[in-house]
Order: structure tokens, then sequence, then C-alpha cells
């Protein structure tokens, strides 16, 4: 590829800034910086938070549960300040520091994103002063314009402002206002999708065996050993799929999980059953960074028919739940599912992506 070409494919990654392909791009530029003795299954877990971990917006801790459960006052706030505590300490870096050494994925996204926003403006703006050019004079809207978020602004800073902004300073203002809440949303596609390119891109880069092949949502019937959909079905695909000459492994990757979720496990369990074609056993592994003790020990012990359905179930780090959880108290709504996390975690059948990966990489 020449230099120009591959500008231009850089080019329109970034413009799909939090797209499958600008996720690759970017995830191969973190590994890059990242010394070789550190790609290991050891530290695989911190690869992990570094680049999805972010901080939660209103109570400034380390996401790990819902933030509206999280505030202060409530339980998961004394659990979020024992997940930050360990977490800081764990990645090697202070409380008060701890925003700026996790989340890495999505700012260098939304840095791309904004750097494309700014490159476009100008031809954006000017296009949007042509089209309104036969309107002039009339006072229409200005694109952009929030006289309320402008007022309300001027509300609590105007005694402070030394002079009054001008109106262009203003709907710059609203612009990068918006736009900052608007990422949220982004962020829901990066722990998605992101999440599955990650664990995938970890495993392959720590794992080190060369035969073996991991895709990331691809469809069943794609995979060897499963037949095609019927006609007129949907092509189920699997978040993430290790293929490897013992064993084939169907993972579903999900940062959180959702009661709805939680349902949608045991029907794609279901479709693979019935599209395995090779007669041979395969494995069904859910990774997870959910902190939920009921929906970790649901996941635990789910059953089909009399027999376990997840052949592992894999958490980012079982050291960061231990230091969550806390000895939980006795007469609390989730101490017993708690208590039960814990157990499953000691009898090896909730164990850590390092865990998993070192299984992997032995063949086991």
């Amino acid at each position: 590829m020449t230099e120009e070409h591959a500008q231009t494919a850089e080019a329109a990654a970034v413009k799909s800034a939090f797209g499958a392909e600008n996720r690759a791009r970017l995830i191969d530029q973190y590994f890059v910086r990242q010394s070789n003795d550190s790609i290991v299954a050891e530290h695989a877990w911190a690869h992990v938070y570094r680049l999805l971990l972010w901080a939660d917006q209103t109570t400034g801790l380390g996401h790990c549960y819902e933030s509206d459960k999280s505030q202060p006052g409530k339980r998961w706030y004394a659990r979020s300040l024992a997940f930050h505590d360990w977490v800081s300490t764990a990645l090697g870096t202070t409380p008060s520091e701890l925003a700026q050494n996790i989340d890495w994925l999505f700012l260098r996204a939304a840095e791309d994103l904004a750097a494309h926003v700014m490159r476009t403006a100008k031809q954006v703006a000017a296009k949007a002063e042509a089209q309104r050019g036969p309107y002039a004079g009339r006072g229409f809207p200005r694109p952009g314009e929030d006289p309320e978020l402008v007022a309300l602004i001027k509300e609590e800073l105007g005694t402070h402002l030394g002079t009054e902004p001008s109106q262009e300073i203003w709907d710059r203002l609203v612009q990068r206002v918006r736009q900052y809440l608007a990422l949220d949303n982004k962020r829901k596609n990066l722990v998605g999708e992101g999440f599955e390119d990650v664990i995938a891109q970890v495993l392959k880069r720590t794992c080190r065996r060369d035969d073996i092949q991991i895709h990331t949502r691809r469809a069943l019937h794609d995979l060897p050993g499963f037949n095609r959909v019927r006609a007129g079905d949907k092509p189920n695909k699997v978040d993430v799929a290790v293929i490897r000459p013992e064993a084939r492994t169907l993972v579903t990757a999900k940062w959180s999980v959702r009661a709805d979720r939680e349902k949608q496990f045991i029907t794609d369990f279901a479709d693979y059953v019935t599209a395995e074609s090779d007669r041979k056993p395969f494995e069904y592994v859910f990774v997870t960074n959910e902190f939920d003790p009921a929906r970790l020990m649901r996941a635990c012990e789910q059953l089909v028919g009399n027999s376990l359905m997840f052949n592992h179930v894999v958490h980012i780090s079982t050291e960061a739940l231990k230091a969550t959880y806390g000895r939980a108290p006795d007469g609390k709504d989730d101490a017993a599912s708690i208590r039960r996390v814990l157990q499953h975690i000691d009898a090896g059948r909730l164990i850590s992506f390092e865990k998993w990966i070192a299984n992997i990489s032995k063949g086991m």
C-alpha cells in the first residue's frame, strides 16, 4: 500500500471514529506502545481496563455498576469506592489520577471524531450560509443556536465573566457541549462491539499459539462444524469464536448484562446446538465485566437440561470482584448472592480472564 493510499485509508477510518475499522487501528496503536513483557496473560485484565474502563461522570469513580445505583449514600457508592481504590493501586496509579490512565480507546476515538468535525466545520458552514442566503435579514435561527442553554450558562457564570462573549463563541460552546453529551451514546457502542474487539485482540496477543484462529462477530455457519440457518432465518453471529485443534469455543462477550440478554444466552445456545454438524462437543463461554452478584451467580448456575450451560464463566478480574464486594454483611439483600459468587470463584467455576487465557495457551 502506498503512503497516499495509507493516508486515505486512515482518513476513512477516522471519519467513522467509533466504527470497527477505527477501533482496530486504535487498538493496534495501543499495543505498539506496550512492552512485550506486559503483553502476557498476567496483565490481560489491565489491558482491558486501560482500553475500556471509564470514570463515571457523576461520581468520578471507576465505573463498576449502574450510575443511578452508585450515587453517594447508596450501597454501590461504597463498593465503587472500594473498586476505585483497588484498580488505582493495581494499575500503579493514584485515585486522583486513575481517569488519566483508563478509557484509552474511547478518548482516542473521541479525539479522532473532534478532529474530523473541526476539519469539516468550515466547509459545512459555508454550504449552510449559501443555503440560508435567500432568507437573509429575516431573523431565521442559526444552525446549532440554543438560547436556553446559553441563558443557563450566563445565569451561573454571568458575574464571573469579564466581558460578554461574542455570539460566535456562544455558538461554539453550545456545539461542544452537545458533542460532549452525545458522546455517551457512542460509549454504548464502544463497550458493546468494542469489548468483543478488545477481548479478541488481547487473547490473540497474549496466547501466542500458531494453531489458533480468533474471530469476532462471525456468522455461525462460517465457523467449522456448524450448518447454515434455514432459508429466511437471520444468521446468528458469534461475538468471539476461538478455533483450535482441540476445541471450538463460542464466546458471548458482554461488558455488563441486562435481563433480556440473560434470556438470549439460552436462545443462542439452543441455536448453536441445532446448527452443530460435526457431532463433536463445543465449548460455550461467557466473558464479562459484570459486577452484579445475582447476575453472575445465575450465569454460573444456569442449566440446560441437566448440565451447566456455560463451560466457563470468565470475569475480567476476579480480584476486582473480591475487592469490590469486601466481606458480604449478613442481612443485606444481595449478601447471599455475593457469598455464592465468592464460592464460585474459590471452586474455579468463575475464573479470571488471565486464567482462561492460560488454559487456552495450554490446550485445556
